[in-house]
């Protein structure tokens, strides 16, 4: 068969951190920009080098560059001079924080020193799972007052290897296989300063080598690097609240009908994106993954004024816009996912992702054995192929999903999954492998007569607005624009300080802070998020010299419950 006549699979990996510094340059309050680096986006490139024939779409937020461009300078100064970094976690590996001697402080460091898989990133290293059952069997067989004592009585050495093992536990399978690693794992305990220094000098070289690595992928054709806006945020909902009303028409509302100078923000955010993506890879995206997938008449015309030549959503937002169709019979065949839509008078094409075979991805093949699990869907994707025949190639697949959050539960970090899955597709008779924007100028697109706007959560907003805890979060945002709009007026604040809380609102915007509230997501987690919104926003008042409102004081959400399938940070949507 040629290779015009393969189908087309366009593999789009999102990856995504949120801003995690108190304020625009404060603190880091959680570690998972730097976790995350050095675990799944060093071994997602690593793949693509190690299968120069595999084609695909990598997005990346701006929001995430900067944090990563931030970690690499913070590491490369300490390693230099003895720096101290603004992340509490890294400090205390380095040593630039000496281990606490009080019971709060030794409690944090072994809560924080086993937040991953346990299954995947603890058991499988003795030391490591020995380290945290030695304590943890004692606090489930005494009193608390006990196991307070038994942490107080801990030597600093017992806490130096936690910290080691954690981050050595945390560093993905293509880093395990360096030698200075395979030392410190062989090594077990007793870890020295000279060790910390190895292991911190490991994570600086791989932070430091991501984008570089990811631009010569890109360079070389092999990766479409796409973007997202900047801060992440639901451009929609930006641009009119009334966008919920196609797929949430009697959800409730925010108390205000409209996000003060909504359409503008999300300007604000496409070109600060924009610059941001070229400040670090030299060029200009051709794609755009509106955050969250977050697809509407409007958000997709501001896509097109800057020039993208494609976006795309889940399949529930295609489905849903079908059903609005006057034209009978409109999309109604088995196959019309697998093709571009565009609507009138706009020239962004969009895609829609097969929400099945991502799920499978994100879900369900990590509970199988990896050859079986790559050929299992191969063999759907072969079937998909059969069953459109000769104009296969005129279709495209699209597979979208986080490029982060779905490994840790993956034997060796989904290592064999992957090398599996790319050998197979680069080899297919059937299968085309391409990036995003080789599928829009390849395959025919179809007009769709009406969008309904929503995102790729089940073809709603209803992950970030429309429920109480929600609702409250938009009032909160909409009290603090209306404060912003009001200094910026005034002429009061200088140039520096305008711009700076210019971007601590545009942090307060971020999607992030809304997917999390709402009693069905994890109250630890939710706790986590709750605080850093409310900071943020406390932050911006302070910046604006307003007073911080009482409001402010009391939580959003309290979440609480047993959180959806991978702790929360993913959705399935079948």
């Amino acid at each position: 068969m040629s290779k015009t006549k393969r189908l087309k699979i366009a593999l789009c990996w999102h990856m995504h951190q949120p801003w995690y510094q108190e304020g625009s340059d404060g603190e880091y309050r959680l570690p998972w920009v730097y976790l995350h680096a050095m675990k799944d986006y060093s071994d997602m490139a690593a793949h693509l080098e190690a299968h120069p024939g595999m084609k695909l779409t990598v997005n990346f937020a701006p929001v995430l560059l900067d944090q990563l461009d931030d970690y690499a300078r913070q590491l490369e100064a300490h390693l230099a001079d003895g720096t101290s970094m603004n992340d509490p976690l890294l400090n205390l590996l380095a040593g630039v924080t000496p281990i606490p001697a009080d019971i709060e402080g030794r409690m944090r460091i072994f809560d924080d020193c086993q937040k991953a898989n346990a299954d995947k990133m603890i058991h499988p290293y003795p030391a490591y799972h020995a380290l945290l059952a030695s304590v943890k069997d004692a606090n489930d067989s005494a009193p608390e007052a006990h196991f307070e004592r038994m942490i107080a009585y801990l030597g600093e050495q017992y806490f130096i290897d936690l910290l080691v093992w954690y981050h050595l536990a945390w560093l993905g399978h293509s880093m395990k296989q360096l030698k200075s690693v395979h030392q410190l794992i062989g090594k077990e305990a007793g870890y020295t300063m000279e060790d910390r220094r190895t292991l911190l000098k490991v994570i600086s070289d791989c932070i430091g080598g991501l984008v570089p690595r990811y631009r010569a992928l890109s360079e070389r054709g092999q990766v479409e690097l796409s973007m997202t806006p900047y801060f992440h945020p639901i451009v929609p909902l930006l641009n009119d609240i009334d966008n919920m009303a196609c797929s949430q028409p009697d959800d409730p509302r925010p108390e205000f009908d409209l996000y003060p100078g909504g359409v503008d923000r999300a300007h604000w955010h496409f070109q600060e994106g924009l610059d941001c993506f070229e400040r670090h890879f030299g060029d200009r995206p051709t794609g755009v993954w509106l955050s969250e997938g977050g697809l509407s008449e409007d958000a997709l015309v501001q896509a097109s004024e800057y020039g993208f030549r494609w976006t795309a959503s889940g399949e529930a937002v295609l489905r849903n816009s079908l059903a609005k169709s006057t034209v009978e019979g409109m999309g109604q065949g088995d196959h019309c996912l697998y093709h571009p839509y565009v609507i009138e008078d706009v020239d962004t094409r969009m895609m829609f992702r097969d929400d099945g075979l991502s799920d499978l991805i994100g879900f369900e093949y990590s509970n199988r054995h990896s050859e079986e699990a790559a050929a299992d869907l191969i063999g759907i994707l072969e079937n998909i192929a059969d069953g459109i025949g000769k104009k296969a190639g005129d279709h495209v697949v699209n597979i979208i999903l986080d490029g982060e959050n779905a490994w840790e539960y993956y034997p060796h970090n989904g290592h064999f999954f992957l090398d599996h899955l790319y050998s197979l597709l680069s080899d297919n008779t059937k299968l085309e492998p391409v990036r995003m924007v080789d599928a829009v100028e390849a395959c025919p697109s179809e007009e769709l007569e009406k969008l309904c706007a929503g995102s790729w959560v089940y073809g709603s907003f209803s992950t970030w607005i429309g429920s109480k805890d929600k609702n409250r979060a938009w009032d909160l945002l909409y009290d603090a624009k209306l404060a912003y709009d009001s200094a910026i007026s005034s002429g009061r604040l200088d140039a520096e300080t305008s711009e700076r809380a210019t971007r601590q609102l545009a942090i307060a915007e971020g999607s992030d802070w809304f997917w999390w509230f709402g009693d069905y997501n994890p109250g630890g987690s939710v706790r986590d998020f709750d605080e850093l919104y409310r900071s943020q926003l406390v932050h911006l008042y302070q910046l604006l010299g307003e007073d911080v409102p009482d409001t402010l004081d009391q939580p959003v959400s309290l979440g609480g419950g047993d959180g959806v399938a991978n702790a929360g940070t993913m959705v399935r949507n079948v």
